[in-house]
């Protein structure tokens, strides 16, 4: 079957935050958005998110939910960390062909397009990824609880704990903290949150921090520069030198490059494009396969 490049394709690409949804046709683009994703910690709220991005999508393309699901579709999705996971949100949808992965392969793209480099996400969650030599290389990204460090919601944990050390007499308090705990209003309000908050939760205290930072806040400016630590230690580990581009990206990101070592700074770019752009690179790629393998693939 010969492929055809002005066929519809749909890309998806689902965080912490929120869905983006788009239905692409030659050089005509229809897009959605719906709530946030993570297939790991909330797989039906995941599910949700999708089914309902993709109800207002047909409803953007005057359309049906049938009309779309014989269309190709990628899916890069936050918390896909396994096969399993990946099949389970396939079959969950209503989809002829779909490609499942994680959302990490998607912002690679989009940000690099075909240049060697590397990026640094920090979002609601985080990770490192590289492309060096057509040869792709992600760390990272496993969640609230054993990394994402840097990321959106590590940056609000890390300030609430520092809150905690403040109140133990192990920690200067500073004008941050007394903001945080005033806002929480005692110590076991602060756990108590800490308990059950989401990932997206507990990332909103984020800006709280960024802006402190700018006031040259002890704790805040302390904060960012453990974050910028993160990064900066492990992205020789998966092959940037200084001779590579390195792309911030996410909406974190950005705030600590003041704080990265002086050859990270120098070779900062920006990103070609966003993860959404880059879904849909890896939604032609997977309708091409698809096509060259026959009416059989899916």
């Amino acid at each position: 079957m010969t492929f055809d490049p002005t066929a519809p394709i749909i890309a998806v690409d689902g965080g912490g935050t929120h869905c983006r949804f788009v239905l692409a046709q030659g050089d005509q683009r229809i897009t959605a958005k719906a709530g946030a994703a993570n297939a790991s910690s909330d797989f039906s709220a995941t599910v949700q998110a999708l089914k309902d991005g993709l109800s207002q999508l047909a409803k953007e393309a005057d359309c049906t939910l049938m009309d779309l699901a014989e269309i190709p579709v990628y899916l890069g999705l936050a918390g896909v960390i396994s096969a399993d996971i990946a099949q389970r949100i396939g079959a969950a949808l209503p989809f002829v062909h779909c490609q499942v992965e994680d959302d990490r392969p998607a912002a690679l793209c989009g940000a690099l397009g075909d240049r060697d480099g590397a990026i640094a996400h920090c979002g609601t969650g985080s990770f490192l990824a590289s492309l060096i030599s057509g040869q792709r290389r992600i760390i990272g990204g496993w969640g609230p609880v054993l990394g994402d460090e840097a990321s959106a919601q590590w940056l609000g944990r890390c300030a609430l704990s520092a809150c905690l050390e403040v109140e133990d007499g192990t920690r200067p308090a500073s004008r941050l903290s007394h903001e945080l705990l005033s806002h929480f209003g005692t110590t076991a309000d602060i756990v108590a949150f800490a308990a059950q908050a989401t990932p997206a939760e507990m990332g909103a205290l984020a800006p709280r921090i960024t802006a402190a930072a700018d006031r040259q806040d002890p704790l805040a400016r302390a904060l960012l520069k453990a974050g910028a630590q993160e990064i900066a230690k492990r992205l020789p580990q998966i092959g940037w030198t200084p001779q590579m581009p390195l792309c911030l990206t996410g909406g974190l990101a950005t705030q600590y490059r003041d704080d990265l070592p002086t050859e990270m700074q120098a070779q900062i770019a920006p990103p070609a494009g966003p993860p959404l752009d880059g879904a849909l690179t890896l939604a032609r790629k997977f309708a091409r396969h698809r096509a060259q393998q026959g009416p059989q693939s899916s």
